[in-house]
């Protein structure tokens, strides 16, 4: 198939597919006399499993990590968990980022009066020397 058919088939588009490509995530396609890229099963349900990580939020280089875990039938699957318990810890600090910059964002568009005067704790806030930086409340 081409680089359509499988960009339909597996999700990917064909600009990610390429860039997966470049990246070394997925051999480079054989190519037609014409320079056309050709896929096939193999490689789509390569791209599915790609899909699926990026969806989970995994790294280029965590998906590398996990397509070479993949491919190798005789990993200790200690490795792929341990790899995914990694990764929640990272997206748990993200979530309290995410959170302690929610309650900033909150504090000051509360302690701002939204009329039609021009102080704004939150334009000043944004324009402080310091940034007011988001404490996490974990």
């Amino acid at each position: 198939m081409n680089i359509g058919e499988a960009a339909r088939a597996s999700g990917v588009s064909a600009k990610m597919l390429r860039h997966y490509e470049a990246v070394g995530l997925v051999p480079e396609a054989v190519r037609t006399a014409a320079g056309y890229r050709i896929y096939g099963d193999a490689e789509v349900h390569t791209l599915r499993f790609i899909r699926h990580s990026r969806d989970l939020g995994f790294s280029i280089k965590q998906i590398a990590e996990l397509l070479a875990l993949w491919r190798d039938r005789s990993r200790p699957s200690r490795q792929v968990k341990a790899l995914a318990l990694a990764h929640v810890a990272e997206l748990e600090a993200k979530v309290a980022e995410l959170q302690a910059m929610k309650a900033t964002l909150e504090h000051l568009a509360h302690c701002c009066h939204g009329n039609d005067r021009p102080d704004c704790p939150i334009l000043e806030s944004l324009s402080a020397p310091q940034a007011v930086l988001p404490v996490s409340r974990g």
